[in-house]
């Protein structure tokens, strides 16, 4: 390792875009002595939590220190002027755009070429490889502080909740139109969590998915609990880690959950949502895919009712789960 530092450019996305790009600062570490983030504001939080990061830097704040080099993962013109700027010898971006002849090295995304099945952190690994770096695996990293186990101690406190429980993130962000988003499923398999598996369950989202959490709880009945909107990223962490098991749809959250190491089960219900390359990646984690028959036009962003949500595979939920509490010794 020199005495260089890298800055890692991932402003854009959502938090699950910034977490995963963690192992681009990870690769890089192979080589420099120190990596800085550069994300955007509402996702300093969690980058603070990438251990590879030495420093965070909000997207449009001046750069202070000097680089060897850069790395862009999230580029857009604003992104991939940064380093031109900032005048680094060495900078790493995104092939056939208009912009990417800001960079000295230019990487083709492989989905542009085709590939659907490759893992997203895989494919952010081409950046680093291009700088001269590289892993032998693609495990984001999010790290827990004293803070957020006492916040989450704090949570479960308030609840009355000394036993396990279940966390369920039924929002997908972004691709999650609130006025239209069903809840049915939601609350069915809450009752059905808690009246097997004899377990509380918490609704987890942000502040703004606070009505729809509340819905499910209220429909679901005791021992489901809204807790949308009362948990820092690293709060949510740090209850994940803690949980029995977390289900979560395809989200950042779902990312966390497995960076923390808790069992967690990705929920893809799309037909064109792609799983292989959006799988949460931990020690122990399962997916369940697309089973409702979407039509083909039917995207995240344009769905018109989100009929496979509402027609959650209940079974290849549990099914999933149960993979997941199996013990040790029994796999």
């Amino acid at each position: 390792m020199g005495s260089e530092r890298a800055l890692l450019v991932a402003a854009g996305g959502g938090i699950g875009d910034t977490l995963l790009a963690g192992v681009v600062a990870r690769a890089l570490r192979t080589r420099f002595a120190a990596v800085d983030m550069v994300v955007l504001p509402a996702h300093a939080d969690l980058a603070a939590r990438i251990p590879s990061v030495e420093t965070v830097i909000r997207f449009g704040t001046p750069l202070r220190a000097r680089y060897a080099a850069a790395v862009v993962t999230w580029a857009t013109f604003a992104t991939a002027l940064l380093p031109w700027r900032a005048r680094i010898p060495e900078r790493v971006g995104q092939a056939r755009r208009m912009y990417s002849a800001l960079f000295t090295a230019k990487v083709v995304v492989r989905s542009e070429l085709g590939d659907r099945t490759t893992h997203w952190t895989e494919i952010l690994l081409d950046y680093a490889r291009a700088a001269g770096c590289d892993l032998s695996d693609a495990q984001p990293e999010f790290a827990l502080r004293d803070d957020d186990r006492a916040a989450a101690a704090t949570l479960l406190q308030v609840h009355d909740l000394d036993g396990p429980f279940y966390l369920l993130h039924p929002t997908r962000g972004l691709s999650a139109r609130r006025s239209r988003w069903p809840k049915e499923g939601f609350v069915t398999l809450a009752r059905r969590l808690v009246a097997r598996d004899d377990v509380s369950v918490l609704v987890t989202g942000a502040p703004e998915d606070a009505e729809i959490a509340l819905a499910i709880a209220d429909a679901a009945g005791p021992r489901v609990t809204s807790i949308a909107g009362a948990t820092s990223i690293g709060g949510f962490g740090a209850l994940a880690a803690r949980a029995r098991a977390v289900i979560a749809m395809d989200s950042g959250p779902m990312h966390v959950a497995a960076a923390v190491g808790a069992p967690t089960v990705g929920l893809f219900a799309l037909q064109s949502d792609e799983p292989d390359r959006w799988a949460p990646r931990g020690r122990r984690v399962a997916v369940v895919r697309p089973s409702y028959p979407c039509p083909p036009a039917h995207r995240k962003e344009n769905c018109p009712d989100f009929a496979c949500v509402r027609e959650l595979d209940q079974a290849g939920i549990l099914a999933a789960l149960d993979g997941l509490l199996v013990p040790t010794a029994e796999r």
